[in-house]
């Protein structure tokens, strides 16, 4: 990408390399913006994007790779050019909006001896003033400051999120993902404010899943795939699809997708479910015998709805109805009792107890089966325990081995096989929530075909993942969610990897549910 004056790049990063044990999260990296332009930074979930910024923000040092700013090489000591807007607030709700404004540089009063100012230092008068002022400056806008961010909107805290950051005079603005928990008209003040950002001269680094806001936004592009950029290319002249399409890359070998078995026996429905700021109002059904996926970029809300499903998320609202009976799940026991299972994607902190061994992982949800009078029957749990490893394939020296000796796909056959002595076959419900992450192609495939043991039994199975191939080799149907709304639901033989993630990006809407309701409004 040239620059706009013919000198060095605002920001440019050369070569980065970072690597977490035998994971490669960038290979090698590069991208350059111009000054007094929006460039933006996409690519799939794990590509390396939150790495990258990791290290332009000195929170992680590159084993390799520099970066420079404005020609000039900077060290993980020396980011003062560069200021970030998260996707998090990270503001204090507690605080006023001139303390939050303040924070760092406060004024100090000169001390008056015998008088309350000697006890409070903080000139108050003058940060009120301070922050008038610089909202005034940047925005045009008013907020009260003596107001706490924790009245403030959405949007309003996003301004003073914006404003802390232009106080300190950045050469470089990086927008982490700021619209995932807007709504759309929320959306559309951000980026009409980047939008002035740019015409006054700053340099900005846009880093969003959401295509249709690179293409209307941004001046160029790069793209990472598996931790290096394929992509470097003009946001206005490159066609959503063709992003799409370097995003993903090219098609792996697919396995021969699952003959769909499910019945029309409802096992799971959402009537209006929905969580405040995380997802919702959403309505969908998991059938008997079939395999839903359900899919998502960062704060789609996908992620809380899976947890909710299990008890685990607070203040969820709405119908939930297992085996067409109201249920209320408000913790993990209450799912544990309708036959619902879930698998976490953190298999070692939450999926499985590491120092215990195999045998009691697999005993643990169902104790009651190898006890009696408090006493548990080891044979017996042993025997059960045999079993599963047969029918898993858990490679283990036996059942009395520790599963933190286990490799990553072994221990996730055992945060799987540990429900399977619990739930019943006929009624059934598996939440599996990225499955297969960091597996090898064996265990996979060990566990897709687990996956089709327990529907072709009647079980329902519902898989969140963001490994769109596997999504649709393994799935009967799959929700496709962007924004907490499900925006397609679609059989999955019937779409391709480039379909999804155009509607999860929101590069395609089409007939989706968002595009309704937008239309309709």
């Amino acid at each position: 990408m040239s620059t706009s004056n013919g000198g060095a790049p605002a920001l440019e990063l050369r070569g980065l390399v970072k690597q977490y044990g035998g994971v490669q999260a960038l290979r090698g990296a590069s991208l350059q913006a111009a000054r007094g332009t929006v460039h933006g930074l996409i690519g799939q979930n794990g590509a390396g994007k939150s790495t990258l910024i990791k290290i332009l923000a000195g929170l992680e040092c590159a084993d390799a790779g520099e970066i420079r700013v404005e020609g000039v090489e900077i060290d993980a000591g020396t980011r003062s050019e560069i200021a970030f807007i998260h996707q998090e607030r990270l503001l204090s709700p507690t605080f006023t909006v001139a303390e939050a404004l303040s924070l760092g540089d406060e004024p100090v009063a000169a001390p008056r001896v015998g008088r309350l100012r000697a006890l409070l230092p903080l000139d108050l008068r003058r940060m009120r003033r301070r922050a008038g002022e610089a909202l005034d400056a940047h925005f045009g806008v008013a907020l009260p400051p003596d107001r706490l961010i924790g009245e403030l909107s959405v949007a309003e805290q996003q301004i003073v999120q914006i404003t802390r950051a232009l106080i300190r005079s950045p050469r470089i603005l990086v927008f982490d993902e700021p619209t995932a928990a807007l709504v759309s008209r929320e959306v559309d003040r951000l980026l009409r404010t980047i939008d002035q950002l740019r015409s006054r001269g700053l340099t900005i680094l846009y880093v969003s899943h959401y295509l249709n806001e690179i293409a209307s936004l941004c001046d160029g592009v790069t793209v990472l795939r598996d931790g290096v950029d394929v992509a470097h290319v003009d946001a206005r002249e490159t066609p959503v699809e063709t992003l799409v399409s370097a995003m993903i890359g090219a098609q792996p070998e697919a396995r021969a997708r699952r003959a769909t078995t499910s019945s029309q026996d409802v096992a799971l429905e959402a009537r209006d479910l929905h969580a405040p700021g995380r997802f919702g109002p959403l309505s969908f059904a998991l059938r008997r015998g079939e395999v839903l996926g359900v899919t998502g970029l960062v704060g789609s809300g996908g992620k809380p709805l899976v947890r909710s499903l299990f008890g685990l998320e607070r203040g969820v609202q709405g119908e939930l109805r297992v085996r067409d009976n109201a249920v209320r799940l408000r913790r993990p026991a209450d799912a544990v009792r309708k036959c619902i299972a879930f698998v976490p994607e953190d298999r070692r902190r939450q999926g499985v107890a590491t120092a215990l061994p195999v045998r009691d992982n697999f005993s643990l949800p169902a104790l009651g089966r190898f006890s009696r009078f408090g006493l548990v029957n080891t044979r017996r749990e042993t025997a059960a325990a045999r079993a599963l490893i047969d029918t898993l394939g858990v490679r283990t020296p036996g059942p009395l081995a520790p599963v933190r000796h286990l490799s990553g796909g072994n221990q996730q056959k055992v945060a799987l096989g540990k429900w399977l002595g619990r739930a019943t076959d006929d009624a059934a419900i598996y939440i599996l929530d990225e499955p297969t992450v960091g597996v090898d192609v064996g265990a996979k495939a060990d566990i897709y075909r687990l996956i089709d043991t327990l529907v072709a039994q009647g079980a329902a199975v519902l898989i969140f993942s963001s490994d769109l191939h596997e999504l649709l080799d393994v799935t009967d149907r799959v929700l496709v969610l962007a924004r907490g709304a499900i925006v397609q639901d679609v059989p999955s033989h019937t779409v391709s990897t480039q379909d999804l993630l155009a509607w999860a990006t929101l590069a395609r809407t089409g007939d989706s549910a968002e595009a309704k309701r937008e239309n309709a409004a």
